[in-house]
C-alpha cells in the first residue's frame, strides 16, 4: 500500500492533479477497517508535500456524493501512457480512481514528478505519533545489535507459490490446504522446473542453513518481521536461539487490539532501523525496506537466493560442499551488503 500510494503521488504530479488521501482496502487480507490516518501522520504528510503535489483529505462537496470513474493503470509504464490514456478521463470526469501499476518505469518520469514521488516515499510519509511511539518501544525492547529477518513461510504464501514440501508438520499441511483454493501444487517435472526457477519460499530450516553458510553467528539477536501465521519456526529456532517477535515483546492487550496494517508498519519501522536486514523473498516490503535503508546509509541488506538454493540442492550438494556453494552464491551481495533492490531506488537524498 505504501508503494502504491507513493506511485499515486507521482502520477498526480505528472498529471497536475489533486490527490485525495486513499481509503485502505485491506479487508481481503486482514479483515479490518483501519484507515490512512491510523497508520500515517496525515497533517505532516500534507505539509511536507506542499511544494511538490497538492494533497487533500476529502473531496470537495460538489464531488463528495459521486463515485469516481475507474481507470485501469495496471499496465501503464511511463509518462506518455498516463498523459495519453489517463489524463483525458480525468479532464472529462474530474474525479477518477486508479488501480496500482505493478510495472511502472518511475525512472522515466520527468524530474518534477520523480521529485514528488521521492518526497512522499522518503521524507513525507511518517507513522502516526501513537504508532511511532509504539514502534520505538518495540525497537528499544530488542537486544542490540540485531538482525531483522523478513521470513515468508505463511500458509497463504506457500499456497500461492503452488509448491509442495516434504517433512512439514500435519498442522502446517492443514493450514496450507485450508487456503489453497484452486491453486493446486505443481507435480512431477513441472514442480522441479518451478522450484529450480526459485519460485518456492524458503522454509525456516532452509533459511537457517543459508545464514549458517554466511557465518552469521547462531547467538545473533533476530527480530522476526513477519505475520502471525509463520509455520515451522522450530527449524529456525533450533539453530538461532535468540529469536524475538512483536507478540512477545509488546503488551498482550496492545498487540491484540492492533490491526494488520499497524503490525506491518511496526515491522517496517524496525526493519529500516535494524543493524542488518535479511529477506527470504523479494516482495513489496523488501523493496521498500531496502530502498529506505540505502537512503539512510544502512547498507547491511541481503536477499537470500531461493534460486541458488534450489539449483544447488538439485545437484545433490550436501554438508560442507553445500555450505561452501551457498557462500559463493551470496558472497558478492553479502560483502557489499546492498541487496538487489537498489536499481529500483532512483531517488537521491538531495531531493
Amino acid at each position: 500500500m505504501r508503494r502504491d500510494f507513493c506511485n499515486g503521488v507521482g502520477i498526480a504530479r505528472l498529471l497536475n492533479a489533486t490527490l485525495v488521501l486513499p481509503k485502505f482496502e485491506a479487508a481481503a487480507y486482514w479483515n479490518e477497517s483501519s484507515g490512512f490516518a491510523d497508520v500515517f501522520d496525515v497533517d505532516y504528510f500534507i505539509q511536507q508535500m506542499t511544494s511538490f503535489a497538492k494533497i487533500v483529505k476529502e473531496l470537495p462537496p460538489e464531488l463528495a456524493s459521486k463515485e469516481p470513474f475507474p481507470v485501469d493503470c495496471s499496465k501503464r509504464k511511463g509518462q506518455f501512457d498516463y498523459i495519453e490514456s489517463v489524463l483525458p478521463p480525468l479532464l472529462e470526469h474530474r474525479f477518477i480512481s486508479i488501480t496500482p501499476a505493478m510495472s511502472q518505469r518511475r525512472d522515466r518520469y520527468p524530474l518534477y514528478a520523480k521529485a514528488a514521488l521521492c518526497q512522499a516515499c522518503y521524507s513525507a510519509l511518517r507513522l502516526a505519533r501513537s504508532l511511532e511511539d509504539k514502534a520505538q518501544e518495540l525497537f528499544k525492547a530488542i537486544p542490540k545489535p540485531f538482525l531483522s529477518l523478513h521470513l515468508r513461510f505463511e500458509p497463504d504464501m506457500v499456497a500461492y507459490s503452488q509448491c509442495e514440501y516434504s517433512g512439514l508438520s500435519s498442522s502446517s499441511m492443514e493450514a496450507i490446504e485450508a487456503v489453497r483454493d484452486d491453486r493446486k501444487p505443481w507435480t512431477g517435472e513441472l514442480a522441479n522446473v518451478w522450484r529450480k526457477r526459485g519460485k518456492c519460499p524458503l522454509t525456516p530450516n532452509e533459511t537457517a542453513l543459508i545464514m549458517q553458510a554466511l557465518s552469521i553467528p547462531t547467538n545473533t539477536s533476530i527480530y522476526l518481521a513477519a505475520g502471525d501465521g509463520l509455520m515451522e519456526l522450530d527449524g529456525l529456532r533450533s539453530v538461532y536461539t535468540n529469536v524475538f517477535t512483536k507478540s512477545a515483546l509488546l503488551d498482550d492487550q496492545d498487540f491484540t487490539n492492533m490491526h494488520g496494517n499497524t503490525k506491518a508498519a511496526l515491522d517496517y519501522y524496525v526493519s529500516i532501523n535494524s543493524d542488518s536486514y535479511v529477506a527470504t523473498y523479494f516482495g513489496n516490503m523488501d523493496k521498500m525496506v531496502a530502498a529506505m535503508r540505502a537512503y539512510k546509509g544502512l547498507y547491511k541488506t541481503l536477499f537470500l537466493s531461493r534460486k541458488a538454493f534450489s539449483e544447488l540442492t538439485f545437484r545433490g550438494l550436501k554438508g560442507n560442499e553445500l555450505m561452501e556453494a551457498l557462500w559463493s552464491a551470496h558472497k558478492e551481495d553479502f560483502v557489499i551488503g546492498r541487496g538487489s533492490a537498489l536499481p529500483d531506488c532512483f531517488c537521491e537524498s538531495k531531493l
